[in-house]
């Protein structure tokens, strides 16, 4: 079956679900992966669903919180240079397998009620943009994007409001679209303010 069919089908039937992003050479002994294990738990005791893309690191905190929350835990895979195993706390029926990452990325903007943005790299910031641009440009419904770390996100967020905001290439209101938060509380606070004044529906 075309994964893409067969991702709408599994994640059709998951909602709410959250997306964690996030590093995947953080190791288990860092103190971002025990934070992204215990939003994880969090969220799924709150009847959250936790989708990450499958990968060590940050992603198995996610799906090992989501196990012990006794919630759905969801990998959203593609095979890497450097990375070609998926975490094993993902659940057996809801570990999906992708060529390519513009179909992964779809899966995860159209079903993700909110996402919350560990520590990363690259791929990380991919990611985050992404999701602010579509919303910012209205072809996706809002709905919350939170980054974890106040220490980590304070640089890019100073350059953001600094330079992007002063320059006029982005407007004040547009910050909003983002928190940031330092503990698995704040995350569910953020969450649920939100979905107090929205519906949990899919984006688009």
């Amino acid at each position: 079956m075309e994964v893409s069919v067969e991702g709408f089908e599994v994640l059709r039937k998951i909602e709410p679900g959250l997306t964690i992003c996030r590093s995947s050479r953080i190791k288990e002994e860092h103190k971002y992966y025990n934070v992204a294990e215990n939003i994880a738990d969090r969220l799924t005791t709150n009847g959250y669903r936790i989708v990450t893309d499958g990968r060590p690191g940050i992603m198995e905190a996610g799906n090992r919180g989501a196990q012990r929350g006794k919630g759905a835990s969801v990998g959203l895979n593609i095979e890497l240079p450097m990375e070609q195993h998926f975490n094993p706390y993902i659940d057996s029926d809801k570990n999906l397998d992708f060529d390519y990452f513009f179909v992964r990325k779809v899966m995860f903007v159209k079903y993700s009620q909110g996402f919350v943005v560990m520590p990363g790299g690259f791929g990380t910031m991919d990611e985050l943009f992404e999701a602010i641009t579509l919303i910012q440009t209205k072809k996706i419904g809002k709905f919350p994007i939170i980054l974890v770390g106040t220490k980590y996100w304070s640089g890019l967020m100073d350059w953001i409001k600094n330079t992007l905001v002063n320059e006029g290439t982005i407007s004040l209101d547009d910050l909003n679209l983002i928190s940031i938060v330092d503990t698995e509380d704040e995350v569910l606070e953020v969450i649920n303010t939100f979905y107090k004044k929205y519906s949990l529906s899919p984006n688009f």
